[in-house]
């Protein structure tokens, strides 16, 4: 059934990128599909003294979910999905970084965001974790992530979608984002 579900997804998943705004970014093995977007959510206050504000410009990333599902689908270890899904992060995050440098907006954007109900190890990607304040946009993101956490589940796990999965918002600063993921930095 599952599998059904994910090729009906794939096929339709062209569709769904032609209805947004989102762009491919240049690396074809990127996770990410980007867009700006005007935040508006209540302000934050990142660690690195970056306030983001009503009206901010950020880079909005939706990871490529299909294109996850499939890579992770024949793997039963959560563990295993876990690493896997984190990497493609790791590996993605570099892309995302020379998209805003390369932006011609890019004095304007002032980090990225994403809604995610994959929260869990963020931190250590650079990311910070902040709830989504509102009940109804929070509980209407949940449901449309539902058919991913799903997919994305063994059966055993199927209990666990319970409030380990609210979504939150991930975000990082321009500077943070170029600190930790810029090709031109020394690792």
């Amino acid at each position: 059934m599952k599998q059904h579900l994910l090729s009906a997804w794939m096929v339709l998943d062209p569709l769904y990128f032609s209805c947004t705004r989102l762009t491919y970014l240049d690396d074809t093995n990127n996770i990410f599909r980007v867009r700006l977007t005007k935040y508006k959510g209540r302000e934050l206050l990142l660690s690195d003294g970056t306030r983001i504000a009503k009206d901010d410009v950020l880079v909005k990333i939706h990871l490529h979910n299909v294109r996850l599902l499939r890579d992770i689908y024949p793997i039963k270890s959560d563990v295993r999905r876990a690493r896997i899904i984190y990497q493609h992060v790791l590996r993605s995050l570099p892309g995302i970084e020379t998209f805003i440098q390369s932006h011609k907006r890019s004095e304007e954007i002032k980090g990225i965001i994403g809604i995610t109900t994959l929260c869990k190890g963020a931190e250590r990607l650079g990311f910070e974790v902040f709830s989504i304040s509102n009940p109804f946009y929070n509980w209407l993101k949940w449901v449309t992530f539902l058919p991913i956490l799903l997919l994305s589940v063994n059966g055993n796990s199927l209990q666990r979608l319970g409030k380990k999965t609210l979504p939150g918002y991930l975000v990082m600063s321009k500077d943070k984002l170029k600190l930790l993921y810029s090709s031109t930095h020394e690792k």
